[in-house]
């Protein structure tokens, strides 16, 4: 467990079916996710059975639960992803729930994380992708010593005909 001052990131438990069951299927967020259909309850269970039994060494993942320190309740998740462990780097992405979003929480989340990600995995670098629309997730990898390394022109169809770019940002840690 990693420990902030106002949360906590933990590993995936079997209460988090339901929360992550309703992170995952909720439409606001497949624009982020790249999710193109829902999941099932029973997929979701059969998830996190899996992520407790495996290390990041094997899965090439680890979702970390963000938990209030005040109540213990899972507010969201934090993702290392795409681990390539020989060029020691992940992709990173972090969700947090609606209604607990702008107070700071992934912010202290990726903190956290890259700690983490530093001290006990060794990581030179990580990156993530974020569409130019998304200002919130802009900043906030940009506080965090994020750098725009490139824009992916038109990566991501939205609705219909309108399209938006995305981009690369980096995390190097020297």
């Amino acid at each position: 467990m990693m420990q902030g001052k106002d949360i906590f990131l933990r590993a995936i438990e079997l209460e988090d079916i339901d929360p992550l069951y309703d992170m995952e299927n909720d439409l606001d967020n497949w624009k982020v996710s790249d999710t193109q259909m829902p999941f099932s309850r029973h997929t979701m269970e059969q998830y996190v059975l899996s992520c407790g039994s495996q290390d990041i060494y094997t899965l090439k993942q680890l979702r970390l639960m963000i938990c209030l320190n005040e109540t213990r309740e899972s507010i969201g998740c934090i993702d290392l992803f795409d681990f390539h462990p020989a060029n020691r780097r992940a992709a990173v992405g972090i969700l947090v729930r609606k209604g607990f979003r702008q107070r700071g929480y992934a912010s202290e989340a990726l903190t956290l994380l890259l700690h983490y990600a530093t001290e006990v995995l060794h990581l030179k670098q990580v990156y993530c992708h974020i569409d130019a629309s998304n200002l919130p997730s802009l900043r906030l990898f940009e506080k965090h010593g994020f750098l725009r390394s490139g824009c992916l022109k038109v990566w991501e169809q939205r609705s219909g005909t309108e399209w938006e770019d995305t981009y690369l940002l980096q995390r190097i840690f020297y």
